[in-house]
């Protein structure tokens, strides 16, 4: 047991960006979880990264958004941040991780809602949709998911990545095109802005993860705890 807890700590310790994010995230769910459906609306309706918004002040809800999840559980997030952002952190270093989110964060944002500014222009989209609610963490997520990609090894690399194309690209597809979904746009936006550090992520000199070696690793822990 204090073999693990050592692991665990050494694992959390060396993603602090990941794991103080995920604390603040969950000082606002507690917060979220004692509103009313009504106000819990207003509240994040007032952090969103809409149109109007990022017209009046891009800088703050840009800011206030990663600090709120669109919902009131926390524990999907906590897996997430636990397989996805912790374990790039670890390998691409404190500011190159927060490089890469931010940019995924900040792009996907302005070019969704971009896209979104000129459906309506168009008379594609209604208009009430400038302050549609559009917060939380996702892009950035998104955008660190997709760097990913260059951590594992080939083959599996490549159904990795599939797999992200399946999940963010089917929304893209099956969206209606009259009412644009830019959550959609967004993620996949993410996805490409992710995959564009791969300079950033070739300077990593470390060997690529290969998943084949899971059971390896686990086949030595268990004999070496194996009762003699």
């Amino acid at each position: 047991m204090r073999g693990w807890a050592l692991a665990v700590w050494h694992f959390v310790s060396n993603a602090p960006l990941t794991y103080t994010w995920l604390l603040v995230l969950a000082i606002t769910t507690v917060i979220q979880n004692q509103l009313t459906g009504r106000q819990l609306h207003t509240v994040l309706l007032h952090r969103s990264t809409n149109i109007r918004h990022l017209g009046r002040d891009p800088l703050e809800v840009l800011f206030s958004s990663l600090l709120w999840i669109d919902g009131r559980n926390l524990e999907p997030y906590l897996l997430l941040f636990t397989l996805f952002l912790a374990p790039a952190e670890h390998w691409l270093g404190h500011l190159r991780w927060l490089t890469v989110g931010l940019t995924a964060h900040i792009g996907a944002t302005y070019f969704s809602e971009g896209l979104l500014y000129f459906a309506i222009q168009m008379r594609d989209a209604s208009e009430r949709m400038v302050q549609s609610r559009d917060i939380g963490v996702s892009y950035f997520l998104v955008g660190v998911m997709a760097v990913l990609t260059y951590r594992i090894a080939k083959p599996w690399r490549w159904g990795y990545l599939g797999v992200l194309f399946v999940i963010f690209g089917f929304p893209l597809i099956t969206m209606d095109k009259i009412e644009l979904n830019f959550t959609a746009i967004g993620h996949f936006t993410a996805i490409l802005i992710g995959l564009a550090f791969y300079p950033m992520a070739r300077e990593r000199k470390q060997p690529a993860w290969n998943p084949a070696r899971l059971k390896e690793i686990f086949r030595r822990r268990g004999s070496r705890e194996a009762p003699v």
